[in-house]
């Protein structure tokens, strides 16, 4: 998809793509999941949106940023942690090669 389209594009049309693309391979996708905040054993509401979870499993975050900064990756950190997920994926469109724009995150383990 990245070789097709290449950098530059906004994040949305970057998670419409890959949603697109993930749907061919038959995987449940859901787009901007709603990640509630529970506080003192009480949901006091959604708190966060994530961009994509595959299969109630992973959740992907989407970027299209210069330079992933440590704030990115605290971000998904948080959703793994609200949303009891182990895996996620913070993906980097603005980079010339995919490769270099993907970082894995597990729950738990990057703290």
């Amino acid at each position: 998809m990245h070789r097709q389209t290449g950098p530059g594009l906004l994040e949305s049309v970057y998670q419409r793509l890959l949603r697109y693309e993930l749907e061919q391979s038959n995987l449940a996708i859901e787009s901007e999941v709603s990640i509630p905040v529970r506080y003192k054993g009480q949901d006091v509401g959604e708190g966060f949106r994530a961009d994509l979870m595959i299969e109630r499993k992973v959740i992907v975050e989407l970027k299209s940023v210069e330079v992933l900064t440590a704030t990115h990756a605290k971000q998904l950190l948080t959703y793994l942690k609200l949303s009891n997920c182990r895996l996620g994926l913070l993906l980097n469109f603005n980079v010339p090669l995919m490769r270099d724009g993907i970082r894995r995150l597990v729950n738990g383990l990057n703290d």
